[in-house]
This record gives C-alpha cells, structure tokens and sequence, in this order.
C-alpha cells in the first residue's frame, strides 16, 4: 500500500509518499481502509520534533490522528464493530496515522461516521471537533446566556466552536481575518470582529464571561485577554497558557484535546441531525501531504485540508 512517512524528525523535506506493508490487526485492533485523513496544525509540531517529550515516535513514522474510512478487518478480542462499517476517530498520537491506505485504530476510539456528509470529509471532524467541545464544556463549563469570545474563529477549532457555542445558547463574539469572515458568521457568530485591522482588547467593549483563545498568541497578548474576562469568568486557550486574575475569580485553563469515541459519537449525532456542519476547505490527494506541511508554514492553508489516499 502506499503511505506517507518520514524517518526522522526534520523540514517538510522528511515527508516521503512511499509503498509500505499493509498493517495487520493485533488484539483489540481494527484496521481500517482509509477514505481520508485530515491535517492538524500538531502534525507539523510533531513532524518538526518540537513535541517528542510529549509525543516520541518509533521512525519510520504514519502521521495522520484524524482518520475516515471503513473497516476492513477485525484483530481478536476487536468488538463494536463489522467488517464494511463506516467510522470516523481520533488517533493515538505518536503511533502510525492514516496519512496511508490502510491504518490500524484501538476498537474503542472509532466512532460510526455520519450519514449525512461524504465520508472522505468526516476526516475534517475528530480532533478539531474534539477540541472546541472539551474546550468550551469541560475547561470553560459555557452556559446558556453566557458571553464567549473565540478569539481565532477563522481556523477549523474555530468554526466548530463557534458553532457548538451558538448552540448552547451563548452571544458569540469572533475574530477572524477577511477571508473567514463569512464563514465564521454562518457559524452562528453574533458578532465578528476583523483581526487583521482592530485589536480585539479595543474591539469587545463589554466584559465576556468566557475566552476562547485559538490564535498563536505572545504570553503578553494572551494575558491582555484575561482583562476581558468578567469577574468569575474564565479564559481557555489552546496555544499560550495565560495567569488566572485571581483578585477579580478569573481562572485560565490550557487545554489540549484527548481522544474520546462517546464525545465523537455525540458530535456525529449532531451532524446527522443538522446541527452542526462540517466544513472543508480543501480536498487534497495524499500525495501532496508534503504541500500542505509547507503551505501551513507560509500561511497560505484556508479552511481544513482532508487528504485521500489513490
């Protein structure tokens, strides 16, 4: 079959589209034929070796924590799941991806893929979905009624956030450049403030009970955001930690997304009843997984690349 792989960490050079052994299911595997993967902003972290405290990998090293596809064969003591099933999942993150026709996954991380999208574009869903969920229910417990802002709604946490947000009642502030605008106000954003012109401690004029920070902030820019946080409220970022203000009960959190199938099952349920629309920005063969590393470095990735393999 053929994969992406690389064998040390490096440049996007490292990345090779090259033919490898088709894996085989161990116990509690399941080996799944791959409709697409997606790209993650950490794949490039992990590639680059910046994360191999947290992530060490056994070269050659698969990327590609996001995978859809169809089952193809069960290893033993594998249940929930028949050969020919549908399914999405969030892969382990420093074992072999989906950047691959074939990919091995934990039964118990899958999750049945929606019905409503094609399956190829259920690779946009897992992680990024994943995140904005844990992000803003578990970190920040958002209520109905709540002020948020997502400050980086333009990315594909982002969209979802947005999204998961509006749905649970809150006023959603945004931020995002000119070429997401749209898209972040179709997400349900009840307000959309322009990044690339206004600084958004200038812009959100009134106190909000809940920070989303999903841009890659400096430490000082992320403690500026602490300020917009009502007493009692709570700023939640991604990249750059930021200092609790505890004289007025601001607490911080950083938050780093874990794998959880019942999560992704409940997130599919909302595609499935329309409540929650995956976006793609792009369609990409696997091939050009190299490409795509190297566009995300220079800015030029607009929405969530899905890469399919053939």
């Amino acid at each position: 079959m053929k994969a992406v792989r690389y064998h040390r960490h490096g440049d996007v050079d490292v990345l090779q589209h090259e033919d490898v052994e088709r894996p085989v299911p161990g116990a509690g595997q399941v080996l799944v034929r791959v409709a697409a993967t997606s790209f993650n902003p950490v794949d490039a972290g992990i590639r680059a070796g910046h994360l191999q405290q947290v992530f060490p990998l056994h070269f050659p090293h698969v990327p590609g924590i996001d995978v859809a596809g169809t089952v193809a064969e069960l290893g033993d003591g594998a249940t929930g799941w028949a050969v020919g099933d549908t399914v999405v999942g969030f892969l382990p993150m420093n074992e072999d991806g989906a950047a691959a026709e074939f990919v091995l996954a934990p039964a118990d991380v899958l999750a049945a893929a929606p019905s409503t999208v094609p399956l190829a574009d259920a690779a946009a869903l897992p992680a990024v979905g994943l995140t904005a969920w844990q992000a803003l229910f578990e970190h920040a417990d958002l209520r109905e009624g709540q002020r948020v802002l997502v400050n980086g709604a333009g990315g594909a946490v982002g969209g979802y956030a947005v999204q998961l947000a509006k749905r649970a009642g809150a006023f959603v502030v945004a931020t995002a450049a000119p070429r997401s605008a749209d898209r972040v106000r179709s997400a349900g954003a009840d307000e959309v403030v322009d990044r690339t012109t206004t600084a958004v401690t200038d812009a959100v004029t009134e106190p909000v009970d809940v920070v989303l920070n999903l841009a890659p902030v400096t430490g000082e820019e992320v403690a500026a955001l602490v300020g917009l946080v009502r007493p009692g409220g709570v700023l939640v970022s991604t990249t750059a930690p930021a200092p609790a203000d505890t004289e007025r009960g601001v607490r911080t959190s950083s938050v780093f997304v874990r794998g959880d199938a019942a999560q992704l099952a409940g997130l599919v349920a909302l595609v499935d009843a329309g409540e929650l629309r995956v976006h793609v920005g792009a369609r990409r063969p696997l091939a050009d997984l190299a490409a795509v590393h190297e566009q995300s470095v220079t800015g030029g990735l607009d929405g969530k690349v899905v890469l399919i393999p053939g």
